[in-house]
């Protein structure tokens, strides 16, 4: 009598999967809010200590209570005095953010395009390059006395210093998606009778959207840094001013109310571009 060999299933060395508690399942949610507020709360202790071990004075290190009191001051009015210069710490960031949201914007706008053409067209491409890399390697500090002396000292040279910042990280960003979009695509919609608009506007530009959005968040954040250097002069009102102001008379706590509230509202603007990516995006890292 013949008999049929059994068929063993491989074994797998690692063992069982751990079965899912509900304790496991609790971490699982919380943990992408519990880590960064264990961060902050580490980092709070970790600067407490360093403030009142008496490494350096408090004007250099002020300990986070007085910086929470400096916040609480240029927040509300006291003394008769509003805020910090008759402004408050809202009014302050809320005028550097139009200021970011014009010349960034603009910036972002020319980079889009000139990232549109240089990846079409070669020879725009031969041709602006290189300016565009020569200025992306500027720091902002480096053209910024010569926008006051052209576009004097309101509002002109902080909203152009913000758009020349942002500018090429968008422009490079979008160069190098367009010509990266697969020749086969373009080649069958131009079979199909596309246009060369048909084939930018159906093709080109949702190939080159994520590269481009990612090129956008870049921008914004060189704009951010820009900040403090495009409110130099006649920075007032303006939290980047209120921090060049606050520094030139030791105010430590209230230079870092300003630096904590430019890095807080960048995260906050970062987290909406990145949601709004994932909106327009939905297939980005997905095959």
């Amino acid at each position: 009598m013949s008999t049929t060999p059994t068929l063993l299933k491989p074994v797998d060395p690692a063992g069982p999967p751990e079965p899912r508690t509900p304790a496991r399942d609790v971490w699982t949610r919380l943990r992408p809010a519990v880590l960064p507020f264990g961060s902050l709360l580490l980092f709070l202790v970790l600067w407490q200590l360093l403030a009142v071990s008496g490494t350096w004075s408090e004007t250099l290190v002020p300990p986070p209570s007085k910086v929470w009191q400096a916040f609480i001051e240029v927040s509300t009015t006291h003394g008769g005095v509003r805020g910090y210069n008759g402004t408050t710490l809202v009014e302050h960031l809320g005028i550097s953010l139009r200021r970011i949201a014009i010349g960034a914007g603009l910036g972002i706008a020319a980079g889009v395009v000139f990232g549109l053409l240089m990846g079409t067209v070669t020879w725009v491409r031969s041709l602006f390059e290189p300016w565009i890399t020569f200025l992306r390697t500027l720091p902002p500090l480096a053209y910024f006395s010569l926008l006051v002396i052209w576009l004097g000292i309101n509002e002109e040279p902080k909203v152009t210093l913000l758009a020349v910042a942002a500018f090429p990280p968008v422009a490079v960003s979008t160069t190098t998606a367009v010509a990266a979009v697969p020749k086969s695509l373009i080649e069958a919609a131009r079979a199909l009778g596309a246009s060369r608009w048909d084939v930018v506007r159906d093709v080109v530009v949702p190939s080159a959207l994520p590269e481009t959005l990612t090129g956008v968040r870049l921008a914004v954040g060189v704009a951010y840094s820009s900040l403090v250097a495009a409110e130099l002069v006649n920075g007032l009102p303006g939290v980047g001013g209120m921090v060049k102001d606050a520094a030139n008379y030791n105010n430590t706590p209230v230079v870092l109310v300003g630096i904590i509230s430019i890095g807080v509202s960048g995260l906050i603007i970062d987290g909406l571009l990145l949601r709004l990516e994932r909106a327009v995006v939905p297939w980005r890292g997905r095959a």
